[in-house]
C-alpha cells in the first residue's frame, strides 16, 4: 500500500474561504510534485470532487447553524467513508481545522503511528462568542481547541503575529511560522487591468473599492459601509465579493444609506478567473478586519497590484508597512474615512504602493509547498528515530 500525504480540513471548494484556498493549493502542488495526496473533508453540497487530480475522501456532513454554506462532519456515522479510509496508509497527516476533520486526523495519525501537523488559521474565539448565548461557554470551547493543538507533533501559524492569538487561547507549546502563498502571482500586462475595468463597466474617473471575504460583522463590514456613506460625494464604485450570514443585513444597510447606485454585491464567486477580474479592476482593497489572522485576500489583491488599507494594531496588518506596501488607519471611523479620502485623491501613490505590495508580500504557492514538503520530510525523519 502506497503511503500518502493526508490533508484534513473542515472546508474545501465549493465552499470558498482562505483556508479552503490554502488546502486546495497544498493538494494541487503536492500532487503535482509527489503524487499520492488525499484530501479528507466533510461533504459539501454541489461538490464535484471527481474533477480533481487527487483523491477526495468526503464524509457525511451537517450544516453549521447560521453559517451557511459551512458544514461540519460526522465521520463516525459514515460507514462507507470508514471503509474507504481504511484503504489508505498515510506517511504524514496535516490538519487545517480543530473540528471534525481535525479530530479525525488525530485518531488516524495515532492508529497509523504517523506524525501530525496542525495549522492554526482562524480566530475561533470570535466565532464562539457570536454563536453561544452565554460567555461562560466560550472558555471550555477554547480549551477543546487548545487540547486539539496539544495533540499535534508540530503546530504551524501563517505569520508571526498569529502566535500571540493562539498563546492567548492557552497554547504553550512550540510554534512554527509557515506563510501562505498566492495562486495569482504572475506578471500581468497593463492591458489586463484596463480590460478588467472595461469588463465591469467602470468609468475612467471612478475609483474602485473592493472587499472580498465572508460577509460577517466580525470582519468590520459595518465600518466599511459607514465609511462609504461619508465618501458618497466622490465618484467611486464599491464591490463586495462573497457571502455570509450578514449579507442580507449589509445590503439593507447599503440601501438605507442611499448607496445602491455605487455598491454592488456579487455574491459568492467560485471561479478564480472572475475573482481576479475584481482584484485587477480595483484601486484599493478595504480590509479593516480585527477578526482575521493572516488573510489570503490581502496577498491576492496585492498580486494584482491592489494595495490594502487595514487597521493599526490588527493581527493581519503586521505584513504591511504604511505607505510602502499598504496603508494603515487608526481604529476609528473618522480616521478610516479620512485616510481613504486622501488615497482616492492620490492615485499615483496608490498605484506605486500596489506595485510594491505585489513584489513584497506575494509568494507563489509552489514555493510555499516546496518548503512544506521539506518540513514534512524533516518531521518524518525526526519521528522515525
Amino acid at each position: 500500500m502506497n503511503q500518502e500525504i493526508g490533508l484534513f480540513c473542515e472546508v474545501f471548494p465549493p465552499i470558498m474561504d482562505g483556508v479552503a484556498v490554502c488546502v486546495q493549493n497544498y493538494a494541487y502542488w503536492m500532487q503535482k510534485k509527489m503524487g499520492a495526496v488525499s484530501m479528507v473533508t466533510p461533504h459539501a453540497r454541489n461538490a464535484h470532487y471527481e474533477s480533481y487530480d487527487y483523491q477526495i475522501l468526503d464524509y457525511m456532513s451537517i450544516p453549521v447553524p447560521g453559517r451557511a454554506p459551512y458544514v461540519t462532519g460526522v465521520p463516525r456515522l459514515d460507514l462507507g467513508f470508514q471503509n474507504r479510509l481504511r484503504q489508505h496508509q498515510f506517511k504524514i497527516i496535516h490538519a487545517h481545522s480543530p473540528f471534525s476533520a481535525g479530530n479525525l486526523a488525530v485518531r488516524v495519525a495515532r492508529k497509523q503511528g504517523v506524525p501530525m501537523i496542525a495549522t492554526f488559521h482562524s480566530k475561533f474565539k470570535d466565532d464562539f462568542k457570536k454563536e453561544v448565548k452565554f460567555d461562560f461557554l466560550v472558555k471550555p470551547m477554547l480549551n477543546a481547541v487548545v487540547s486539539f493543538f496539544n495533540k499535534a507533533d508540530e503546530v504551524w501559524v501563517p505569520q508571526e503575529s498569529v502566535k500571540e492569538v493562539i498563546r492567548e487561547y492557552g497554547y504553550k507549546g512550540p510554534l512554527e511560522v509557515v506563510e501562505n502563498g498566492s495562486d495569482l502571482a504572475a506578471d500581468y500586462p497593463d492591458s489586463y487591468f484596463a480590460d478588467a475595468r472595461a469588463k465591469l463597466g467602470i468609468g475612467p474617473d471612478e475609483f474602485v473599492l473592493l472587499f472580498v471575504g465572508q460577509h460577517i460583522w466580525q470582519k468590520n463590514t459595518r465600518l466599511v459601509i459607514e465609511a462609504l456613506e461619508r465618501l458618497n460625494d466622490l465618484p467611486f464604485r464599491m464591490f463586495f465579493v462573497g457571502t455570509g450570514y450578514a449579507a442580507g443585513e449589509m445590503k439593507s444597510l447599503v440601501h438605507e444609506k442611499g448607496l445602491d447606485s455605487k455598491v454592488t454585491f456579487t455574491g459568492m464567486l467560485t471561479s478564480r478567473e472572475e475573482i481576479v477580474t475584481y482584484y485587477a479592476a480595483a484601486d484599493l482593497f478595504l480590509f479593516p478586519s480585527l477578526y482575521d489572522n493572516a488573510p489570503l485576500v490581502v496577498r491576492e489583491a496585492a498580486a494584482l497590484h491592489t494595495p490594502s488599507i487595514m487597521l493599526e494594531g490588527s493581527t493581519a496588518a503586521t505584513i504591511l508597512r504604511d505607505g510602502e506596501n499598504g496603508f494603515l488607519s487608526p481604529q476609528d471611523l473618522d480616521s478610516f474615512v479620512a485616510r481613504v479620502r486622501s488615497l482616492m485623491a492620490d492615485r499615483d501613490l496608490v498605484r506605486r504602493v500596489g506595485l510594491t505590495a505585489s513584489r513584497s508580500i506575494v509568494r507563489p504557492w509552489e514555493d510555499v509547498v516546496d518548503e512544506v514538503l521539506d518540513r514534512y520530510d524533516a518531521l518524518i525523519a525526526r519521528k522515525s528515530k
